[in-house]
């Protein structure tokens, strides 16, 4: 429950010592790129990835996307390393997209809304620093708006008695490489629909237009999730 410090992380690997499927088992587009000109990413983390990469690729506009790890030290970390702790990563969601057809506050709602971000280092019943809620931003222009709509959406959870937001809030260039995880948990509740799954709409709505101020409420929800074991 705490975060390992860089000299005690794991070694890591050189290199891939696993697969990574060329193609999305939903959308049909490349998994690695290349992105069609124009495209913008966004990289979150809401606990456990099966759960997060569902509700992306749900939404029109969305190119691709990947479940992964970011935000540690252990380059190449597998899956079971990561479980560890040890490597300091989360698990997230690499989201590819076109934002000629979806904006980035469409993403960002559709993430505060479909997880509890004030719970540090767990998710539900998944513990540890790996299920951290985190958003890394890829473009210098994106911070404003990701840090806007993590205080809007605080003002929205105080008022629902819980405590504040957790969420990690960094660029990608400073949470380090996105090391995409093996082939069997990309869009693993595509393969297999009725397997674990602890995200879904949490009943707080999080505020649309939020540079502008606008407090019209909005829902972006996702299918409910299924009955879960203890661990993803």
């Amino acid at each position: 429950m705490q975060l390992v410090r860089p000299e005690n992380a794991l070694p890591g690997h050189r290199d891939y010592t696993y697969s990574v499927p060329a193609t999305h088992a939903v959308l049909g587009t490349p998994m690695m790129g290349p992105w069609p000109e124009g495209a913008r990413l966004l990289t979150v983390g809401m606990g456990c990835f099966w759960g997060a990469e569902r509700i992306f690729w749900q939404i029109p506009g969305v190119i691709a996307t990947a479940a992964g790890y970011q935000g540690g030290y252990t380059p190449y970390a597998t899956y079971e390393e990561v479980c560890t702790g040890r490597t300091g990563h989360a698990e997230v969601v690499q989201i590819v997209y076109d934002p000629a057809k979806v904006d980035l506050e469409t993403l960002l709602r559709a993430f505060w809304e479909n997880h509890d971000p004030t719970q540090g280092y767990r998710q539900g019943n998944d513990r540890g620093s790996q299920y951290r809620s985190a958003i890394y931003w890829h473009e210098p222009e994106d911070e404003e708006l990701v840090r806007a709509s993590r205080d809007a959406y605080n003002e929205v959870v105080r008022a629902h008695g819980y405590p504040d937001i957790t969420t990690e809030l960094r660029p990608a260039t400073e949470a380090g490489p996105f090391y995409y995880a093996e082939e069997l948990h990309q869009q693993y509740l595509h393969k297999n629909p009725w397997g674990y799954c602890n995200h879904g709409f949490n009943g707080m709505s999080c505020p649309v237009g939020i540079l502008a101020q606008d407090e019209v409420p909005s829902q972006t929800s996702i299918a409910p999730p299924q009955a879960a074991p203890p661990q993803a």
